[in-house]
């Protein structure tokens, strides 16, 4: 199965006889960063404009999808989420589809269906209906309500960008990206996101409640005759270039130590620290580095640098790998968390 820094599957190989267009220059590459970083930088302050007190989240939705990956997006209700991920889709140029994820959601209300079609002549052939899966930005409002059967159903689109439908793939439009919501306090009625699936998300970005400022701001800016819009910056094209770009980036060595350092210090079966091996039930696997290494790369563009530092790996660490472990029933027993345990891990990188 390919992984996530491998080449997606809709990135073809040159046929024989062709040769490969020249790499990319450092002194390219760095102009190249200049620009997109600009570019990126005016999207986050039109984004900012209509999401008010939420800074940090929208810096980690935008890394996420230059990094090329998926966001899960974890708070209470009224918090912005769905509002976020619309604009999001318009100022990134991004065709966008919501889906309101339900317990009597099926997969193919999600993926699509082949239908019997009849013609003038009484021939009768089945034609493929394709599903709101079929876009650039897919918000799954509250994906923990569904049923196993249907969280299943996003699956291969998430990883492989394409879906299987009457032993038939279709190939989902690119760039291609699924922003999930999840009510961390209504429990009941829902289905818990099984491990697999939530390894797929490179992120999973907990909103929290503004602060007063930003409260009162949001206030007078929601309740009046007018409300603020945004612009859109970039367009799909864009998201794809800046994509490519986070790629060819160059990555220190001591960046790359420290992210394998991180990693294996989260497991159980690889880590030196005994509270690690004792208290959590399983930890990060590749993925969690492989998604390390392109958002820091991200993170990095984003702030208008070439390279990533340890820093980045430090801010990054929470929502990559928070929910790519779990404590061990002891350890719930005993009040222990997993957030003072990552803070724990990234003290030590440094």
């Amino acid at each position: 199965m390919m992984t996530m820094d491998d080449t997606p599957p809709h990135h073809a190989a040159p046929q024989a006889g062709m040769t490969s267009p020249p790499s990319p220059t450092g002194e390219q590459i760095a102009a190249r960063a200049e620009s997109m970083g600009a570019r990126l930088r005016d999207a986050r302050a039109e984004i900012g404009r209509v999401i008010l007190g939420q800074d940090r989240v929208i810096d980690l939705v935008l890394t996420t999808i230059i990094s090329g990956g998926h966001a899960l997006l974890v708070g209470a209700p009224g918090l912005g989420k769905t509002l976020l991920v619309t604009t999001l889709g318009h100022v990134m140029g991004m065709d966008g589809r919501r889906v309101q994820f339900t317990p009597d959601l099926m997969p193919s209300d999600i993926l699509g269906s082949e239908i019997l079609d009849e013609d003038e002549n009484g021939r009768r052939s089945f034609r493929f209906v394709a599903g709101p899966v079929f876009c650039q930005l897919l918000m799954a409002d509250e994906i923990n309500r569904a049923s196993p059967r249907t969280q299943s159903a996003l699956l291969q689109a998430m990883q492989e960008h394409e879906v299987a439908i009457a032993g038939t793939n279709h190939l989902l439009p690119r760039p291609f990206h699924v922003l999930a919501t999840q009510n961390p306090i209504e429990q009941e009625g829902t289905y818990p996101l099984p491990e697999a699936q939530l390894d797929r998300f490179l992120m999973q970005v907990t909103l929290d409640f503004p602060d007063a400022s930003a409260e009162r701001a949001m206030l007078l800016a929601t309740t009046g005759a007018t409300t603020a819009t945004a612009r859109p910056v970039l367009a799909a094209s864009d998201v794809l270039a800046a994509q490519e770009l986070v790629r060819a980036l160059p990555v220190g060595e001591q960046v790359v130590d420290a992210i394998v350092r991180l990693v294996r210090a989260a497991r159980p079966e690889t880590t030196d620290d005994p509270t690690i091996r004792e208290a959590v039930a399983w930890g990060p696997g590749p993925r969690a580095a492989q998604a390390l290494m392109l958002a820091t790369r991200a993170r990095a563009l984003l702030d208008g640098r070439l390279s990533p530092t340890i820093g980045d790996v430090a801010a990054l660490a929470h929502p990559i790998l928070a929910h790519r472990m779990a404590l061990s029933f002891t350890a719930r027993a005993e009040n222990v968390r997993l957030a003072t345990l990552i803070d724990t891990l990234v003290g030590r990188i440094g």
